[in-house]
């Protein structure tokens, strides 16, 4: 099926990598970007908002260590979302507000429900707060602010909020916060911090917010397809916007890596929260991770893709399926998908782990050649 897309052009290439109780399979086809180098089981993408089970984790391991709490304010480390104004509707004009009846709380980042996000899934006329947002520079899109941490806060700290903290489920924005977040109580970057909580006690050697010289051969580009279906690159590797440092460490969408960097984290997640004979996460804190925290009333005010929550829910940090309602929907299965085209998902009844990595900008073809890669997983289990 993935060297029938790359025939087709409907991909450059792809690295797919499954694990079944204990055993790895892994194929990769076609080029780096068009015209370009192999693609290698190695090969590095953009993995978009695949990025925030990673930061979970790390947000998880504070947690248990009494660093943070889940239901504490976040004000001490985000002075700028102290007192804030709400928005009496989410399309609301920006000067009709109430004020916030409570603080944000570190539970809100981690379920999306701070009351900041991606508004253009909500229905009628465009919110104003979606405009002041694209206006600020800070709105969710494929690539991250371009200013520091602080100037992300200090725009942020002059919106209102969309609705009342912990009211609602709101895609994307929270993830920001909460890598601001995790770096301002550590006094460290946020690469740092998840540099010690998360990649390193895993292995993911591969995963960072750029890419070094010598890890740059390996780094895909990322492309888009156009209205003829023919696909132009968005992205490149070298002198791309990931061949360097980045000004903003992007919690939400800002990672590259690679398939086994990937699975290493589902393994641990499906060990219940060990990792070899080291302890990553406690199994109860696992738990709560994949248990879906979006109480059916907030599913109800939450727009989000078409029937999303009819077999979907929000865990702490990554997505959860509810009910099952294809080959794959297994209830209990976690992960979660990005929109530069990657996808990572955990199976506990299956104990079975799937990674599909293209380049393709999420788009009604790559939804297509999605449904049909696990679809296809699925269908061959025994």
């Amino acid at each position: 099926m993935l060297h029938q897309a790359v025939e087709q052009g409907r991909i450059a290439g792809a690295v797919a990598l499954l694990w079944r109780q204990g055993t790895t399979r892994a194929s990769y086809v076609g080029e780096q970007e068009p015209g370009g180098a192999p693609m290698r089981r190695d090969s590095i993408f953009r993995i978009a908002s695949v990025t925030k089970p990673i930061l979970a984790v790390a947000a998880m391991t504070l947690v248990e260590e009494g660093r943070l709490t889940l239901d504490g304010s976040v004000e001490p480390w985000l002075p700028e979302l102290a007192g804030r104004r709400v928005l009496r509707s989410p399309l609301a004009p920006l000067q009709d507000t109430v004020a916030a009846e409570r603080a944000i709380t570190l539970r809100d980042l981690l379920t999306m429900r701070c009351g900041l996000g991606a508004m253009n899934f909500l229905p009628g006329p465009r919110a104003p707060l979606a405009a002041a947002m694209e206006d600020a520079g800070v709105a969710p899109g494929p690539f991250a602010f371009q200013g520091d941490s602080d100037e992300y806060m200090r725009r942020i700290g002059r919106l209102p909020l969309a609705h009342q903290p912990g009211e609602r489920w709101l895609y994307h924005t929270a993830s920001d916060l909460l890598g601001v977040l995790l770096a301002r109580a550590e006094g460290r970057s946020l690469g740092a911090v998840l540099q010690e909580r998360t990649l390193a006690p895993l292995g993911m050697t591969d995963t960072g917010f750029f890419t070094t010289e010598s890890q740059l051969p390996r780094l895909t580009a990322a492309c888009k397809a156009g209205p003829d279906g023919l696909l132009t690159v968005v992205d490149a590797a070298r002198e791309g916007v990931f061949s360097r440092p980045p000004a903003f460490e992007s919690g939400s969408a800002g990672l590259v890596s690679t398939a086994d960097d990937l699975v290493a984290l589902g393994r641990m997640m499906l060990a219940r929260g060990r990792h070899g004979d080291l302890r990553v996460l406690g199994r109860t804190t696992v738990a709560a991770m994949v248990t879906d925290q979006i109480t059916p009333a907030q599913k109800a005010a939450s727009p989000f893709f078409p029937g999303f929550w009819e077999s979907r829910g929000w865990g702490l940090g990554l997505g959860v399926v509810t009910n099952r309602d294809g080959p794959s929907g297994t209830p209990g299965r976690f992960g979660w998908d990005g929109g530069f085209g990657t996808s990572f998902w955990c199976d506990p009844a299956e104990d079975l782990i799937g990674v599909l990595l293209t380049q393709r900008f999420w788009d009604p073809g790559w939804q297509a050649l999605y449904e049909s890669f696990w679809n296809g997983v699925y269908a061959a289990l025994d």
